[in-house]
């Protein structure tokens, strides 16, 4: 199993999960720095590695009139007062070939969304950076086609890859996890990350996208008890009112009881 290491950072082998976790989208510099602060000190406490998340830009909103993100600029300087203030590795979305070379500048994990997972001039521009690539599984793919995925960032030498599950198409506005799909993606040799929040989503509902947050919970249990390698979660101080996908963020001040029995769930199955 390939160890992908950013600084004193690890995903995969024998280790506690490594949590990924932030707000959605940028919003505001408060928000983005006061919600990493929080989960910092949860990690920390608890003695996880932690990837702090969140786009700068969000290009596949439901409708043309959602929030996609600030100016570039300003949001790119939010995520560097982040890694600045705490220290921690950061990851965003890209959505273009030129994204990738603008946000490798700022972050250390170019996350490739689920829609574009097969866009081989994306993949291939995100393997250039050298940064780690987090391709996310399409809702339309197998676990198994992830593999073609891989080779497309590997064809550019690059070999720090997370894969992460996210939910399948389940007839219209629906999603399911299907729990072997992390066993299956861990045989490309690459660490799985279960990105729980996403997975609660029902896409199409109207000119926003619905959730379930009740379910974010067991199926990160669930996923932990397989043996994932990370866990990604959307994390909100006032889900309501967010800017994108505010109906499957986890509350902020939810984590504690949300996370407790993954991490316990995770080191029994690992054996730690």
């Amino acid at each position: 199993m390939q160890i992908v290491r950013i600084n004193n950072t690890t995903i995969g082998g024998k280790k506690p999960l490594t949590l990924i976790a932030g707000p959605c989208v940028i919003e505001n510099e408060y928000i983005t720095l006061s919600t990493a602060e929080v989960i910092k000190n949860f990690c920390d406490k608890h003695q996880i590695d932690y990837i702090f998340k969140a786009s700068y830009k969000k290009a596949n909103r439901t409708s043309v009139n959602s929030f996609t993100g600030l100016d570039r600029d300003a949001a790119f300087n939010i995520l560097r007062k982040v890694k600045e203030n705490f220290g921690l590795p950061l990851l965003t979305d890209i959505h273009t070939e030129p994204e990738a070379a603008e946000a490798a500048d700022v972050v250390d994990v170019l996350q490739i969304p689920a829609f574009l997972c097969r866009q081989t001039d994306l993949l291939v521009a995100a393997g250039n950076t050298g940064k780690v690539v987090n391709i996310k599984k399409g809702q339309f793919l197998a676990p198994a086609s992830m593999a073609q995925a891989v080779g497309k960032v590997e064809s550019t030498g690059n070999k720090n890859i997370l894969l992460t599950e996210r939910g399948t198409t389940f007839g219209y506005n629906n999603l399911v996890v299907d729990m072997r799909s992390f066993i299956i993606m861990k045989e490309t040799g690459y660490p799985v990350v279960m990105d729980a929040t996403h997975s609660v989503q029902m896409p199409g509902m109207g000119d926003i996208t619905g959730g379930n947050p009740e379910y974010i919970a067991p199926l990160a249990r669930a996923a932990a008890a397989v043996g994932i390698d990370a866990l990604f979660l959307e994390i909100h101080p006032d889900p309501k009112n967010a800017k994108s996908d505010a109906a499957s963020q986890l509350p902020l001040d939810k984590i504690e009881e949300t996370l407790l029995p993954i991490l316990n769930i995770d080191r029994i199955v690992k054996g730690l």
